[in-house]
Formats: structure tokens, C-alpha cells, sequence
């Protein structure tokens, strides 16, 4: 990735539609400075913290303040060592604080942090919630969640539709908190390449939304817009925990960078192709054997016999060493030769297509409907005019058969559904707090 790709990015946190308070929280941290760009990267990160009261909220917030302060101040020479220290100094904050209040013991939160750096996208995760990649057309999982479920599959001693069936998937087997250490995952560095969208998201979301709907809204919605439809799609079927999401999509280099790109310095410890130390001992190797094989020519066996067999020594030597590393060149020629705009490059935990599709949309459209009878119904106050306008332009799209522009004008309206809809919820929740809030006591009292 080079310094002058732009990076749209947009964010939303959400309590849902069943929680009373918001244990989920979430930052992004761009680099304005070319050179700090360069030695770490750009920084986005998902917390869900888990306790009762403000006890999970307490933990994720202290996730996103120290995860990137300690980043940033790293000194190791590599992304995926300063991320994996970065989120163990958070478990070891968070762990402190828990331990010294007997009301936060055992507070904990997931953590899922991406780095898009020079070096690649990096990930450092603990917990179930996710990172993604869209790219494509596909959308491919790149972190394991730490549950039970998964856990199971993974052990792969009981059928998966059992493990499905009978086991709770929002039992965790890792988080940061609850324990003085932690293992945390280290995913990449992968290949960054124009147009990738990247999302990290809490289990509040994937509840409620699947991979192909995830990656079909984040692939053709600008980042913002994908936020919201995703938040508002989780709550219209349920919102059942707090929603948060954060979606990145990497542009194409500016003119001005398009000769320059960011190449990390070599490892003096690494051996990549014939350098001159191959070249050197091969002509050594060669010379050995030419001078014997002279030596014997000229009637001289004693020398021809000790060159001779230096030189097959050598030769021995030298092949040896070409098997040892050629694992390493081979794939390295490998990864050159891959067509990097396939996601198959390396194996993701899980790959679905994202690509739209008529049955999806006709879903939002079903969505839009209930959701307007509803607000009919309960008199939401909304912009109906705005409304009835993108609603007409999204029917047409459709019957148009462009799925693009269809999704782009569905969200919109469903978005302003949505505001009516909390709007309302909000109005019927203060209405019955006045109404069992205990009357004042109009009573003089003289002393």
C-alpha cells in the first residue's frame, strides 16, 4: 500500500433494540504524517465489551484508548509485533482495573484492530468479533472467532449441524480482561490492492446480517452509507445486542505516488534469488573442478585427484543450501505469479460471494414496505415528501434491473424509516417514565 491512497471510511455504533447501555466501542485513527504513515500505518479497531451494568463498557473503552497509544509508541520492527503488544498491554490494563474493584473482576471485551500499512492489512484479534475483506465480488472472513461453536469445528469432534444446533454461539472462549495474559491472534500481513473494503464489526451485526448481505451492502455502498444500512438492518430484525461497525475502502494512488512505491529494506538475514555470494562460491566451485580436470589433462593426477574433489565438495555444498531455501523462493515466485484480484491467495476462515442480486433487494423492498405501513399506522413524523421521492426512484432502479442504484436509493429510505421509527421510540419511552415517575410530595414540612 502507498502513503497516497486515499482511505474512505465511515463508522457507527448503535445500541440496539433490546440493551439499556452501549458496551460496544469503536475508533479510527488515520495518519495525517507521511512519516509515522510509514512506520505504522493507518488504525481502525472494534471493541465489545462484555459485564454487567458499565462494567463491559468500561473494558472496551479502555481497549481503544490503549491499543492505539500503545501502537503508536511502539519500537518494534514490524506492524504484526507492535499490534500483538499493542492489544496484550490493553488485556494488562484491563485486568488491573478489574482486579482492583470487586466490581469489575472479570470484566473483559473482544478486540479486532487492522493496521493498513505499507507492510499490508494486519489484523490483531481476540474474541468473536470480526474482521472482513471484500474484494472482487467476494467477501472473505479473516479472523476466527474465539467461541464456543467455532471452537468445536474446529476440534471437529461432534457434526457440525449438532455443534449448530445445541451450542450457544455467543459463548467466547478468549477475551482481553479476565486473565493477567493473553493469546492474541496475529492475521497478515496481506496484500492491500485498490478497491478492497475492509469491515470490522461486533456479534451484534453478524447475529443478525450474513456474510453475502455484509459484503453486498459494503461493496457498492460508499463507507458511510454501508454503516448505517448495516446497523439499520440488524435492528429491524431484532437488534437483540449493541451494534457496531466500521467499514474502510482503500482507493487507487494519486498521480503524484504512482512511481513511488513503499518497499520494506531488506532483511540482511534473508536469502531471496542468486545474490553474489551464489555467483561467487559457483564460480569457485567451477574454477575447483576446471583446474583439476586441467591437472589431469596435463599428466598430473595427485593435484587433479584434490581439486577435483574440493570441487565436488563444493558442489555438494552448494546444492544442499539451493534445497534448503528453495522452498522459499518457490513461494515467493508463487505469490509474484498469483493473480492478487483473487482472494484465494491465501485461505480465509470463511468466503462468500458478495456480489447483489435481485432476491436481496426485493428483501429491502419487503423491509421498506412493513416499515412504512408501520409508520402509517403509529404516525411517525417523517419526511414523507424526501420520502416518497428516493421510495419512487428505488422502484424504478429496480424494475430497471439496476441493483446499484436500487440498493443506494432502499438505503436511503429505510434510513429515514429508521429515524422515525427511534424517533418513536424514543417519545413512548419518555412518556412512560413520566407516567411511573412517583408524584412530587406537595406536603409543607415545619420544623
Amino acid at each position: 500500500m502507498r502513503w497516497n491512497q486515499p482511505i474512505q471510511y465511515g463508522s457507527m455504533s448503535d445500541v440496539g433494540f433490546r440493551r439499556h447501555n452501549n458496551q460496544d466501542a469503536s475508533i479510527v485513527q488515520m495518519c495525517s504524517d507521511e512519516k509515522i504513515w510509514s512506520r505504522y500505518g493507518h488504525l481502525l479497531l472494534v471493541a465489545d465489551g462484555m459485564g454487567g451494568h458499565a462494567v463491559g463498557e468500561l473494558a472496551s473503552k479502555i481497549a481503544v484508548d490503549t491499543v492505539p497509544h500503545a501502537f503508536f509508541k511502539a519500537k518494534q520492527p514490524t506492524v504484526g509485533v507492535a499490534l500483538k503488544n499493542a492489544v496484550e498491554a490493553a488485556n494488562a490494563a484491563i485486568h488491573e482495573r478489574g482486579t482492583a474493584n470487586h466490581d469489575f473482576q472479570r470484566m473483559g471485551t473482544t478486540c479486532t484492530a487492522l493496521v493498513l500499512s505499507r507492510q499490508g492489512a494486519v489484523i490483531g484479534h481476540v474474541g468473536d468479533s470480526r474482521a472482513y475483506r471484500v474484494r472482487g465480488g467476494r467477501i472473505d472472513q479473516l479472523t476466527f472467532d474465539h467461541s464456543l461453536q467455532w471452537e468445536l469445528l474446529k476440534q471437529a469432534k461432534m457434526k457440525r449441524e449438532d455443534i449448530l444446533l445445541n451450542e450457544p454461539r455467543n459463548v467466547i472462549t478468549r477475551s482481553l480482561g479476565p486473565e493477567p495474559s493473553v493469546n492474541v491472534d496475529v492475521e497478515g500481513p496481506h496484500p492491500i490492492l485498490p478497491g478492497d473494503t475492509y469491515i470490522l464489526c461486533s456479534d451484534g451485526l453478524t447475529t443478525h446480517v450474513n456474510d453475502a448481505e455484509i459484503g453486498a451492502i459494503a461493496g457498492e455502498l460508499p463507507p458511510p452509507d454501508a454503516c448505517r444500512l448495516l446497523v439499520n438492518l440488524a435492528n429491524v430484525r431484532g437488534g437483540s445486542d449493541n451494534i457496531t461497525v466500521v467499514v474502510a475502502r482503500v482507493g487507487t494512488a494519486t498521480a503524484d505516488d504512482e512511481l513511488e512505491d513503499y518497499a520494506e529494506p531488506e532483511d540482511p538475514g534473508e536469502h531471496h534469488g542468486l545474490h553474489w555470494g551464489w555467483l561467487a562460491a559457483f564460480w569457485a566451485v567451477a574454477i575447483l573442478l576446471v583446474s583439476g580436470f586441467s591437472f589431469w589433462l596435463l599428466g598430473s593426477p595427485g593435484g587433479s585427484l584434490g581439486l577435483t574433489s574440493m570441487g565436488a565438495l563444493g558442489a555438494i555444498a552448494l546444492i544442499v543450501v539451493w534445497f534448503r531455501y528453495r522452498p522459499v523462493e518457490r513461494a515467493e515466485a508463487a505469490a509474484a505469479a498469483a493473480d492478487l484480484s483473487e482472494t484465494m491467495v491465501w485461505r480465509p476462515y470463511r468466503t462468500a460471494s458478495a456480489k447483489l442480486d435481485p432476491k436481496f433487494l426485493g428483501h429491502l423492498a419487503a423491509i421498506e414496505t412493513e416499515l412504512q405501513r408501520a409508520a402509517g399506522e403509529e404516525a411517525w413524523q417523517l419526511d414523507w415528501a424526501r420520502h416518497e421521492s428516493l421510495f419512487e426512484r428505488a422502484r424504478k432502479a429496480l424494475a430497471d434491473r439496476n441493483l446499484p442504484h436500487a440498493l443506494r436509493y432502499y438505503a436511503s429510505v429505510i434510513d429515514i424509516l429508521m429515524a422515525g421509527l427511534h424517533q418513536s421510540r424514543q417519545a413512548k419511552q419518555k412518556q412512560t417514565e413520566t407516567s411511573t415517575r412517583p408524584a412530587a410530595d406537595t406536603n409543607d414540612h415545619v420544623a
